[in-house]
């Protein structure tokens, strides 16, 4: 920690208060922000305690250092024995302390998930059922609907002016950045604004209203498709698809005089596409450990209501204050406090038996009981959705967990290729690979299956029942296109609680394989007459 005197832990920018109300916030009624998403409010574990360390107050703490080090892992992850997460989550679980992880913001690229140790949680981002709705109305009748936090109830929904932000071909002016618009061009205007540029949205938000403009309409650059966020903006807008963009485009184009204006819908519950995986929300493959399928699961992570230290409305008479969030900072605590309250519940449970019964149990439809949608509303693959959605009532019961000890873990580094050295620093003791067994990444005993296939190869796991003492399980496979999977036994029998049975898996390529194909995807699930263990299979063709 820099500096020498003792300050004090107080969150200057919100987004600590946020987190971690929303991992162990207590109950609190009449939540909204701006008048919207109102409602009581409450973490995931409220009776908990949250334990916050502040790691940098005041000059210097250097944010180049910070971004450069993000742009490296970027480029190049590094490797675990030098990562400082890595290494710190490990300590925890050789303690029984589980570890959750957000998966990253950089999506919807592929390989750009971070935090991917297999003894970390990696968490990705999920949208949830309500929208505060903003709907953008235009001259010709066409109306788009979009989000926004900030409604005001006295602007006008007679049309007004319409301009699109980059009419002079700027692209510094098309994407709202600082100084770009001309208050001549622009007053008194619905201002059309594009996504991107580095700038931040309620950013462009504040210089269409230095320019004069009288409203936003921001659309979405064309990878973020049809992920939406409700921001508290600084003028009224609204927050559209890149596809609805492209048609207020259009319009502006077919007319001398387009006109627009906003119309302020508050907040609706029932988004039958909920969960979808959200733009930002990052990818795998996991760099460092391809045989590791991450991100893990997703949960809530766009327009989270939660905590925040200060008043957005500038009052100070308030009792409670309130902000909506997107990231996966906000999907996160969701699963930390998940965890919170399945420690309660089985006390005996390991961290990777927690993780497990999270990963085994998952959602992977939505409320329309079809597959889940990345942000092209197309159905998401493995890659953006790891296991699914986070079921927190059916992890809470998943039957059979996949149970790792930290000292398994050395054989999956050693087979890593990792040096002695570099394991030690992890393990924080010292370790020979010479003298243990070094297994193939695949051979871990994780809930999900990564394989890079060329020639068959087969892998075990081991499951211990966790659920009712007399139990059986049979084994459902859906095979990845043109891969032959089989199980040995197809049928596990129980007789006691913390039974362990063990199984093998052999997957081999079929004459059915698209050779133009680099990936395929299906699933395993050992299925009771209660229960679904449910572990995802992704295969590579190499």
């Amino acid at each position: 920690m820099n500096g020498t005197q003792n300050v004090p832990p107080i969150d200057e920018d919100g987004h600590g208060t946020h987190t971690s109300s929303t991992a162990a916030g207590a109950f609190v009624d009449y939540a909204e922000v701006l008048g919207n998403a109102k409602g009581t409010a409450t973490g995931m574990a409220p009776l908990s305690h949250v334990a916050m360390y502040r790691v940098c107050f005041g000059d210097p703490c250097p944010e180049a250092d910070i971004l450069a080090a993000l742009d490296a892992a970027v480029d190049e992850p590094p490797p675990f024995y030098n990562d400082s997460t890595a290494i710190g989550a490990f300590a925890a679980i050789q303690k029984g302390i589980f570890v959750s992880c957000a998966g990253g913001n950089l999506g919807p690229s592929n390989s750009t998930i971070v935090n991917g140790a297999p003894w970390i949680l990696t968490v990705g981002a999920s949208t949830i059922d309500r929208t505060i709705v903003a709907t953008a109305k235009l001259g010709n009748g066409e109306e788009f609907d979009g989000e926004s936090v900030f409604q005001p109830s006295s602007f006008p929904s007679t049309l007004l002016p319409l301009a699109y932000a980059g009419k002079n071909g700027n692209q510094q002016s098309a994407v709202c950045a600082n100084r770009s618009l001309s208050d001549t061009d622009f007053r008194g205007k619905v201002v059309l604004c594009e996504r991107g540029g580095g700038i931040a949205r309620i950013a462009k938000g504040d210089e269409v209203k230095r320019a004069g403009g009288a409203a936003m309409i921001l659309m979405n650059d064309e990878i973020s498709g049809f992920s939406l966020s409700a921001d508290a903006h600084a003028l009224p807008a609204t927050h559209v698809s890149y596809a609805a963009g492209l048609k207020i485009k259009g319009y502006i184009n077919s007319t001398a005089t387009p006109t627009a204006t906003i119309l302020f819908k508050g907040t609706i519950i029932g988004n039958s596409l909920a969960p979808a995986v959200t733009s930002f929300s990052s990818r795998g493959p996991n760099l460092p450990s391809p045989g590791i399928l991450k991100p893990d699961i997703i949960g809530p992570g766009s327009s989270i209501l939660a905590a925040w230290p200060f008043p957005l409305d500038n009052s100070t008479d308030s009792k409670s204050t309130f902000n909506i969030m997107s990231g996966t900072s906000m999907a996160c605590p969701h699963l930390s406090g998940i965890a919170a309250l399945l420690k309660s519940s089985h006390p005996d449970w390991s961290p990777a038996a927690i993780k497990s019964a999270i990963m085994t149990s998952a959602d992977t439809l939505n409320l329309e009981h079809t597959p889940i949608v990345d942000e092209r509303n197309q159905p998401a693959d493995l890659f953006a959705t790891g296991s699914g959605h986070v079921n927190p009532s059916r992890a809470n019961d998943p039957g059979l967990v996949y149970d790792i000890e930290p000292d398994d873990y050395i054989p999956y580094l050693c087979g890593l290729g990792y040096s002695n050295r570099e394991i030690g620093y992890l393990a924080q003791r010292t370790i020979k690979c010479s003298e243990t067994s070094s297994i193939p990444e695949a051979q871990l005993n994780y809930p999900s299956f990564s394989i890079a296939l060329g020639s068959s190869q087969t892998f075990t796991r081991t499951v211990t029942n966790v659920g009712e003492a007399y139990s059986s399980y049979d084994v459902m496979v859906t095979a990845p296109e043109g891969v032959s999977v089989t199980i040995q036994p197809n049928k596990l029998n129980f007789s006691e609680i913390n039974q362990k049975e063990t199984y093998s898996v052999a997957f081999s390529r079929t004459d059915s394989a698209d050779k133009t194909a680099d990936y395929a995807q299906g699933s395993l699930a050992w299925v009771s007459a209660k229960h679904i263990v449910r572990s995802p299979i992704l295969v590579k063709f190499v």
